[in-house]
């Protein structure tokens, strides 16, 4: 019963994590049209601290490019070799914990090869 605990507890921490800045992100966003709709129904003006809060609220994705492939490749790639070497590291502890790490570590290396092979398909038509 405490494995089970422990790993919910685990789990249920990044996921709250995660969730919980999201979900009251949403919230202040209802609030913010709220207040909004009423105005409008009303006729007054909206006030400018609530236009520019709702500009920095809008998320502005950066645009697609090679370069951005690459970075986010050599982000992957990292993440993945980090794996690999802290599998090699566990060696020293558990020599079967080696393999499986390496395994895990492949995921995030192809992932990052396969946006850098986009970053070199891509760099000529932009």
């Amino acid at each position: 019963m405490v494995p089970v605990m422990i790993i919910l507890i685990i789990f249920g921490s990044i996921a709250g994590v995660i969730i919980a800045p999201m979900y009251f992100r949403s919230q202040e966003r209802q609030r913010m049209l709220e207040t909004v709709r009423a105005a409008i129904e009303k006729g007054e003006p909206m006030p400018e601290n609530l236009t520019e809060a709702m500009t920095r609220s809008a998320k502005i994705s950066a645009p697609v490019s090679p370069q951005r492939d690459l970075r986010t490749g050599i982000i992957w790639l990292g993440v993945g070799i980090g794996l690999a070497c802290m599998g090699l590291a566990l060696n020293y502890e558990d020599a079967d914990a080696t393999w499986p790490m390496i395994g895990i570590a492949a995921f995030p290396i192809f992932i990052g090869l396969a946006f850098i092979a986009m970053f070199f398909l891509n760099r000529d038509r932009h």
